[in-house]
Formats: structure tokens, C-alpha cells, sequence
């Protein structure tokens, strides 16, 4: 992901005459390739580099190795500090993705749609995004933005899934970066009301018969106390 690369150094200057000592350690994840350079150029002319894989000092013409020497092991040296020094700015410079799941309408079961993971405010710009539909990795139709900056630096970015919602199916986006110790994988499935069973159904049905029985029987009971009341009062006849 990248290819963080140590920068070049200037050692020293001659009078009249400049030396330059260029050395830098890189990685290309992309390439799945490391490595580096040790080389020393005087007034714009190489003089001699280090073959790292050989631990071997190149002259640029055999002749300058007759009247000055360098030890190949230092240049190994020199890598292994960059190297260091290259991971600790790694460590120090990542910033870890927040990832959000949903999906572009409102879900209706068997409506199209599509589900969308939103990746942001992380560095460097290089992650892989990768979508789940029941735990198998999904492929086809899958479609993502470019990286988008932000003003703190950081990047942003889009990745979009076609899917049609079906119940008991669900989704995960998985996000890998540098930022996080393990792929991430965020979780998605419809949010769709569950069919009542018939025992449910019955169970409802009974309780709203009962509520109306009792309903019917208070209401039988007060009409007939207030006409036990009402005649009460007609047999006594006016005082």
C-alpha cells in the first residue's frame, strides 16, 4: 500500500566541489517488493554504489577503487537504520479508516437497491475495500470511487454493491489498511418487519375477543344497575 521512501542526504561539500552521499530504503506493497540504494556522486558524476544483494562495492570506473575504498557492510548498515526509521514513521503517520454501512433507499424485500460502504479520514491513501454476501466474497457489479481528500489530509471513499434485499441474506464490507491491527467488517442486513406466526395471530385475536366479552359484560351490568336504580326511585313516588 504506497511506497514510503527514505529521503536522499547531502554529507558533505568540498571547495569548489560538491559530494553528495544518496542512500534511501522504500517498499512497494503494490509489488510486494523492498529495498534500497547507497551511491556517492561527485559534481554530478557517480563515483561508486553498493550492491546490497552482493554486499559489493561498484566502482563507476574501476580505477577510482585503486586509490579509495569504502566497506559494502556499512551500506547494510545505513538500510537496516532507514528501515527502522521508515517503520517508526509508518506507525506514527497512519490513520485508521471509519467505515459506514447502508444502503442507498429504503429497503422494501424484493425491490432493488444498493448497499454502499463509506470509508473515511484515513492515511495513506491506499486500502482494499471487498464485499460479503453471506460470508462469500462478491465480485460482480462491485464499483468504487477514486481516493478524495479532505482538509485534514486524510482520504476518503466510496465503494457501491447492486444487491436485491431478501430476508435471512446479509452483508458484510471488509477494509484492510495499515491503520488497523486486522480487517475490519462492518455488518449489514435489512431491517424488515417479521411476519406474525399464526399462534401469534391467534393469541392476538383471542386477546381482543376476551377485551370485547369483557367489555360487553361490564356494559350488561352497569345498564342493569342503573335500571334497578331508576326503579327504586319510581316506587318511592315523590316525597
Amino acid at each position: 500500500m504506497g511506497s514510503p521512501t527514505a529521503a536522499p542526504h547531502v554529507y558533505c561539500f568540498l571547495v569548489g566541489n560538491e559530494l553528495i552521499q544518496v542512500d534511501f530504503y522504500q517498499r512497494a506493497e503494490t509489488l510486494q517488493q523492498e529495498g534500497g540504494q547507497l551511491m556517492f556522486d561527485f559534481d554530478g558524476d557517480e563515483m561508486f554504489h553498493v550492491d546490497l544483494e552482493k554486499t559489493e562495492t561498484i566502482w563507476r570506473l574501476p580505477e577510482f577503487g585503486e586509490f579509495a575504498s569504502f566497506e559494502a557492510q556499512g551500506a547494510l548498515d545505513n538500510m537496516a537504520i532507514l528501515k527502522h526509521n521508515m517503520e517508526i514513521d509508518i506507525e506514527t503517520s497512519l490513520a485508521p479508516p471509519e467505515v459506514t454501512v447502508f444502503s442507498e433507499d429504503p429497503v422494501e424485500l424484493g425491490d432493488p437497491n444498493v448497499l454502499i460502504c463509506y470509508v473515511d479520514k484515513f492515511w495513506p491513501p491506499m486500502i482494499s475495500i471487498t464485499w460479503l454476501k453471506n460470508g462469500q466474497e462478491v465480485v460482480d457489479g462491485v464499483f468504487e470511487t477514486v481516493y478524495y481528500p479532505r482538509e485534514d489530509d486524510t482520504f476518503r471513499k466510496f465503494s457501491y454493491l447492486p444487491f436485491v434485499p431478501t430476508r435471512g441474506d446479509y452483508y458484510d464490507c471488509r477494509v484492510e489498511h495499515w491503520g488497523l491491527p486486522k480487517a475490519l467488517l462492518k455488518h449489514w442486513e435489512p431491517q424488515v418487519p417479521l411476519p406474525a406466526s399464526e399462534s401469534t395471530e391467534t393469541l392476538v385475536c383471542a386477546l381482543g375477543l376476551a377485551v370485547g366479552i369483557v367489555g360487553i359484560v361490564a356494559g350488561t351490568v352497569l345498564i342493569i344497575k342503573a335500571m334497578k336504580m331508576n326503579s327504586a326511585r319510581n316506587a318511592r313516588g315523590p316525597l
